[in-house]
């Protein structure tokens, strides 16, 4: 096997990848503390044609050293925009047409790998603070929940973790 050098990788340039057709699909980072994870949310963003970021709360913005550090000039392709309050935020995205969904264990939520997103609906993917997850009274105003199943002791996975599994499940059921 040989490893595919980055010239040979068919990758979309800054122009390319505003123009590209987009999953449906925004995230809202809920009062994200760790700046990496921020830049991570980022690239995964950009991996997988996510429409937009919002930066909600205390969630740090670009530009940062630590944010472009994990991002790796992902801040440049994939639009994004810092919302003050977060439940502002959902609501506008809402009357936007946006199906709210936290990621979050809660009551009947919905296990990740049962969801089925449709085509035709726009989604909006809530991540929370990884201490104290994404704020209740924002959970209050999701349409529902999705939880990442999770078998050990610790039930807890970080936050770029998380955005990874779930943003590559909607890009793989809406591709």
């Amino acid at each position: 096997m040989r490893k595919i050098p980055n010239e040979e990788l068919d990758r979309k340039s800054v122009d390319e990848f505003k123009a590209a057709n987009k999953i449906p699909v925004v995230i809202l980072l809920d009062n994200i503390r760790s700046l990496n994870n921020v830049g991570s949310a980022f690239r995964t963003s950009d991996a997988f044609l996510v429409e937009k970021i919002y930066l909600g709360g205390i969630t740090g913005i670009p530009p940062h050293r630590e944010i472009q550090k994990t991002a790796l000039g992902a801040t440049e392709s994939v639009e994004w925009e810092h919302v003050a309050d977060v439940k502002e935020a959902v609501g506008q995205l809402k009357k936007d047409g946006y199906t709210i969904i936290s990621i979050e264990q809660v009551e009947n939520s919905i296990s990740l790998e049962e969801f089925e997103p449709k085509k035709d609906e726009k989604y909006c993917l809530i991540f929370g603070n990884e201490v104290f997850g994404v704020d209740q009274d924002v959970v209050n105003l999701s349409d529902l929940t999705i939880e990442i199943p999770q078998y050990g002791t610790k039930h807890s996975l970080n936050i770029s973790v998380s955005l990874g599994i779930v943003i590559w499940e909607f890009f793989r059921k809406l591709s």
